[in-house]
């Protein structure tokens, strides 16, 4: 009998830590959350913009070039790069380093999927100091991402403030 309920007290104790546990972290991830909540970032294209955002702000140019298609055109400033290519050898250097200087808060975000196609739409608010100027500003993006040999790639973006 007093094995039984040994047993049945540490059986209680150990769920009652997993869940605290869980709790906790539920709460933690939360807290952290880059994304609005139910905003489609949880989804496969959703999970490839932020892997390209990430991978922006970390300055990996590989990971950030193997997210876009060959072909990805870009609008950023008024002007256009035709391929990812382009983008990887000329503005993405300076995009990552500018990225890497600032805090980015994503005021709205939402990412709809049609079949092999998703677009994303996002709202922004970035704040830091590049150099001796003082950043203040909010920023669009719009994407667009396609399913190719299951993989989203980002085939077009458009970047403005």
């Amino acid at each position: 009998m007093k094995f039984k309920t040994m047993v049945l007290v540490i059986v209680s104790l150990f769920t009652l830590m997993i869940s605290n546990n869980s709790i906790a972290h539920s709460n933690e991830n939360k807290q952290n959350r880059i994304y609005p909540e139910n905003s489609g970032y949880e989804t496969e294209a959703g999970i490839t913009i932020s892997e390209f955002h990430k991978a922006l702000k970390l300055g990996d140019k590989n990971k950030a070039r193997s997210l876009l298609d060959d072909n990805v055109i870009i609008f950023e400033g008024g002007g256009v790069e035709t391929s990812a290519d382009e983008y990887a050898n000329h503005h993405m250097i300076a995009d990552m380093k500018y990225i890497a200087k600032i805090k980015t808060e994503i005021l709205t975000h939402s990412v709809k999927v049609v079949g092999d196609m998703a677009y994303s739409i996002s709202k922004t608010k970035s704040t830091g100091q590049i150099s001796l100027k003082s950043v203040n500003s909010e920023g669009l993006e719009t994407m667009v991402l396609q399913k190719k040999n299951n993989k989203w790639k980002i085939v077009h973006i458009h970047w403005s403030n």
